[in-house]
């Protein structure tokens, strides 16, 4: 078999280089088959080509940022909604807190009640460092977006659509109303008896 492969390569080595039809010999042909390219031409197509190619290479360069980027801000969000979640469902035990601290004339309820600011303000430092802030209503002009109006009350007291009584805190976290505080609102009147 390899006399017979020998052989092959031989009458190859022998026979005269083709021609085209152009009547140029096949090794003048460039290498994609353009006769005649000249060393300048070749080197301004392969600047083009290489061109070319640096332009995809960015392109997919800034694709990839684009992702990276946006997946960290997904996850970053998803962290925030966790969180969120998290300090909703802590929100009733600092209505419990508020409750337990409401003044009370019982000597006994005093002590009891040193204590319970001393958790309070440890809780609250602790979610207030993660975001979470308090919204304030009592005679703040009500705000459809952080206020929700339970009731209405004349009076000559304060102005028209201001809050008089927060009923129940609201709380925003990261500028984001988890709830909205509930009030009571004035509206223009003497007040009734």
């Amino acid at each position: 078999m390899d006399v017979r492969k020998k052989k092959t390569e031989e009458m190859i080595a022998e026979t005269p280089a083709a021609t085209t039809d152009e009547g140029r010999m096949e090794s003048e042909v460039g290498p994609l088959g353009t006769a005649g390219n000249s060393p300048g031409d070749e080197m301004a197509r392969l600047r083009t080509e290489n061109q070319e190619w640096m332009n995809v290479a960015m392109r997919r360069q800034a694709d990839f940022e684009n992702y990276r980027k946006r997946i960290e801000k997904e996850r970053h969000e998803d962290r925030e909604r966790g969180a969120g979640s998290l300090m909703e469902s802590l929100l009733p035990v600092l209505d419990a807190f508020d409750r337990a601290l409401a003044p009370d004339s019982d000597p006994v309820h005093a002590e009891y009640q040193k204590g319970f600011e001393g958790i309070y303000k440890l809780l609250w430092a602790a979610l207030a460092k993660h975001g979470l802030e308090k919204i304030e209503a009592a005679g703040k002009p009500f705000n459809p977006h952080v206020h929700h109006a339970i009731d209405q009350m004349p009076s000559d007291k304060y102005l028209e659509d201001t809050v008089i009584e927060e009923l129940q805190g609201g709380y925003l976290f990261h500028g984001r109303v988890l709830r909205p505080a509930m009030v009571r609102v004035a509206v223009p009147g003497p007040l009734v008896s």
